[in-house]
């Protein structure tokens, strides 16, 4: 899948694709660590519409994974504080390198454009990765999306040159 796959920022062509990445990777790929419930609430927080999408890509430079033509994936970054906003990938192949490399790339721009710590609220299912990967946890907290309580956890990543 990686070798197909080309990394490039994000185009208004690409916000339908993402709206339904966002939706099916919370809806089935959040499955084991969310109830159905959490989930639901969750997806609706952002709309399932490509005018939606688009409007986030203006406020968030977006890196987009695309492959066959369609983005499987993306990460968007908030640049001013060096924060990754989201990263999410197509249910149906994750743990093939895609969510690793956009996360990758996404660092490196933070890291390039000057910051030497990224912040990142990850979801119970992308945590454990990202702590294996040398990020370090700072806080564990819940956010309320539609009545429901969803768990998530703060992490940094420090520049390794970085006193």
């Amino acid at each position: 899948m990686l070798e197909r796959t080309r990394f490039r920022e994000a185009l208004p062509r690409d916000a339908a694709d993402q709206a339904e990445v966002f939706h099916h990777a919370v809806m089935e790929g959040a499955s084991s660590r969310y109830t159905l419930s959490q989930r639901e609430a969750w997806s609706a927080a952002l709309p399932r519409t490509a005018e939606a999408w688009m409007a986030r890509q203006a406020l968030y430079p977006t890196l987009v994974a695309e492959c066959d033509g369609h983005c499987v994936g993306f990460c968007e970054r908030d640049a001013s504080d060096g924060r990754i906003e989201t990263l999410y990938v197509w249910p149906a192949i994750t743990r093939q390198g895609v969510g690793s490399r956009l996360l990758e790339l996404s660092l490196e721009a933070l890291l390039a454009a000057g910051h030497t710590r990224v912040l990142i609220d990850a979801s119970l299912m992308l945590a454990p990765a990202l702590e294996a990967r040398g990020w370090a946890r700072l806080a564990e907290e819940t956010v309320e999306r539609f009545g429901e309580s969803l768990p998530r956890v703060r992490l940094a990543f420090t520049r390794p040159d970085t006193p």
